[in-house]
């Protein structure tokens, strides 16, 4: 395809080119390119050994034919990655998310299509969990069963059953070698999860639904929260109740604990939030910090 070049842009294009044959020492083919262009004077480093003036016009295209190359290829790398971003709008677009350029913060959450769709429950899932070293999750289900699923493959492992109604919270302990889950019918299993995956103890003493679950970082202990208003902390090694928390009017929905393992705070259905720290939740004396959500 022949370009259309203006007379002073051709003109500066065959400088450029016998300024390059010149450089690198084909010297021959230097000279024809010369002779057929007419070019009666070419700028190169080594110019004086051809008996030939520099002028100012020559001086611009020293180097010239190289560094237009450099930076087609630099133009050429620039071209595709902004094809690439494209083509990734282009795909947001259809799914109906919003573009890079335009999304917020809050808006930097999974966007279809998934990966896998794990299906198997007969009843609502309650609870999903990640286990803390393998790709593993486990789901919980009012179908009274627990799955065990390798997210990495979508394959389904294995169903834990045991419980007889709901099971509402599911929680590793940091080792990931024990399972608890809580269910409807008030009672926490412990479950061996190296092996067997067999239920190594069945904790029994809340008088409602249990609905929460979280072991301590130490994973010696591990606390229940339960509709009869009561939070209790386990021993894992006994299964024995060692410590009954009073003091929600309500049902109460969740325990956590923090990563240190010096505090942890439940929540109800009462509005209020209840702290526990260490040196108290352990003591015969109890320290609660109450934060009410009532509106005064």
């Amino acid at each position: 395809m022949k370009m259309n070049l203006s007379e002073k842009q051709r003109d500066e294009l065959n400088r450029a080119i016998a300024d390059y044959l010149q450089s690198y020492g084909y010297s021959e083919s230097f000279d024809a390119f010369r002779r057929e262009t007419g070019l009666a004077k070419i700028v190169a480093p080594h110019i004086s050994s051809f008996g030939l003036q520099m002028e100012n016009d020559d001086k611009k295209v020293m180097g010239l034919l190289e560094k237009k190359w450099t930076s087609v290829i630099r133009l050429q790398k620039k071209v595709m990655d902004l094809e690439t971003k494209l083509q990734e709008a282009e795909r947001e677009y259809i799914h109906g998310a919003p573009t890079r350029e335009k999304r917020q913060p809050g808006e930097w959450i999974p966007r279809p299509p998934e990966k896998f769709c794990l299906s198997g429950h007969r009843s609502p899932i309650t609870r999903v969990i990640f286990h803390p070293v393998y790709s593993i999750i486990a789901s919980s289900s009012e179908d009274s069963t627990i799955k065990v699923w390798d997210f990495e493959t979508g394959d389904f492992e294995r169903s834990l059953k045991g419980h007889t109604d709901a099971v509402q919270d599911l929680a590793f302990d940091m080792s990931g070698k024990l399972l608890a889950s809580c269910s409807a019918d008030m009672t926490i299993k412990i479950w061996e999860f190296v092996q067997t995956f067999d239920c190594m103890k069945t904790l029994k003493g809340h008088d409602h639904n249990i609905s929460s679950i979280a072991f301590l970082p130490s994973g010696d202990h591990l606390l229940s929260a339960s509709r009869d208003h009561l939070i209790k902390m386990w021993e894992v090694t006994t299964g024995y109740c060692v410590r009954t928390f009073a003091g929600h009017n309500e049902w109460v929905r969740m325990v956590r604990v923090h990563h240190d393992g010096n505090i942890f705070a439940s929540c109800s259905n009462d509005q209020v939030i209840r702290s526990f720290w260490q040196n108290t939740f352990l003591a015969e004396s109890e320290l609660v910090l109450l934060l009410s959500l009532r509106k005064i």
